[in-house]
């Protein structure tokens, strides 16, 4: 765990996550893409349908989050991360697509971690309660698709030196609650 935050840019590839160790902080910059509970369910069902996706998921990073509407001057709203246990039964066939990271809050499944490792991603966890705070990191947000879903619609934001915390690496390494 190295104490100095890493400085990470988007977009992720496996040789870059597989550097970080559970524990580090890191302060990421670049495009993330929000998903909760809904748009993971639209996402695995067009991929059932063998549909095109609406974003690309190769070395991305989704942000389980919903960001309130923005206030006058700023890109979001609140954008805190949301429990991300409740999307561990869609994550492996994401990481599977080429997804390369998470961020959430709280622990994850077994099989979650196992696909962590599969597939050489990373799980990063924010903090949870600091959804102003972390707001301040983004710098542009725009709608990406599902636009019918509101906050829970997929967006593309924009963010400088977002801190979060490597919660489970690629090897398995862990911080967080792993459940079976």
């Amino acid at each position: 765990m190295k104490l100095d935050p890493i400085r990470l840019k988007t977009p992720l590839t496996a040789e870059m996550v597989k550097t970080l160790k559970a524990g580090d902080n890191v302060l990421l910059s670049g495009e993330l893409f929000t998903a909760r509970d809904a748009t993971h369910k639209r996402l695995l069902e067009a991929i059932s349908r063998g549909e095109k996706l609406p974003i690309s998921l190769k070395d991305r990073v989704i942000y389980y989050t919903g960001p309130t509407p923005a206030p006058p001057g700023h890109p979001v709203g609140s954008c805190g991360p949301t429990t991300s246990s409740r999307m561990d039964r869609f994550t492996p066939p994401l990481l599977a697509r080429g997804l390369r990271a998470m961020i959430g809050k709280g622990g994850r499944s077994r099989q979650v971690l196992e696909a962590i490792k599969n597939f050489s991603s990373v799980y990063f966890v924010a903090t949870g309660g600091a959804g102003a705070l972390l707001s301040q990191y983004v710098k542009e947000a725009s709608l990406i698709a599902y636009s019918d879903l509101g906050s829970e619609a997929i967006y593309c934001l924009r963010v400088v030196e977002f801190p979060i915390i490597v919660g489970i690496d690629s090897s398995g390494g862990s911080i967080v609650t792993i459940r079976d």
